[in-house]
């Protein structure tokens, strides 16, 4: 399970490096196509949607490798055994969190495919399409927080403790 827990955030933070990329090839291709004078359609559009789902496809990677800013100017002045239930409370309260956005941002995708949802831009992008990468992103990360949690609860440090470094 834990190989196939690493495999999933690392898929899921490449998606989110393919996205960043996206970004990049879309810049370029319209900076160019002013240069040539040809209009690249819908770039910025597209390219706005690769930053988003660019930003919630790799938050569980970078959770797990221990990328996120914590702030813990408390945390580092509280006995060891309060830090732990400290730790427990920002996971089970991200987790929720992170659970409640990611039904919803389903059921918004699930939406825009009901409904046909597409884009105002010269090209019609179906919005199920950059919206399903922010709720894939949203629910890996769940998983991700649950899957600390879960070692925190089990006595084992979380894996944003290591660094996402194991054996």
């Amino acid at each position: 399970m834990r190989r196939f827990l690493d495999t999933l955030y690392l898929a899921s933070g490449v998606a989110g490096a393919v996205c960043l990329a996206a970004i990049a090839v879309l810049v370029l291709a319209q900076t160019g196509g002013r240069l040539l004078g040809v209009v690249v359609p819908s770039a910025n559009e597209l390219a706005g949607f690769c930053v988003a789902a660019s930003a919630f496809l790799a938050l569980a990677y970078t959770f797990n490798h221990g990328g996120h800013i914590r702030v813990r100017v408390l945390i580092d002045h509280v006995p060891r055994r309060l830090h732990r239930a400290l730790d427990l409370v920002c996971l089970v309260v991200s987790m929720a969190l992170s659970a409640y956005a990611a039904w919803w941002t389903i059921d918004l995708v699930r939406g825009s495919l009901r409904y046909g949802d597409v884009s105002p831009g010269l090209v019609a992008v179906p919005l199920w399409i950059p919206q399903a990468g922010i709720a894939l992103g949203l629910v890996v990360f769940t998983v991700c927080l649950a899957d600390n949690l879960i070692c925190l609860l089990r006595g084992r440090p979380p894996h944003y403790a290591e660094g996402g470094d194991r054996p």
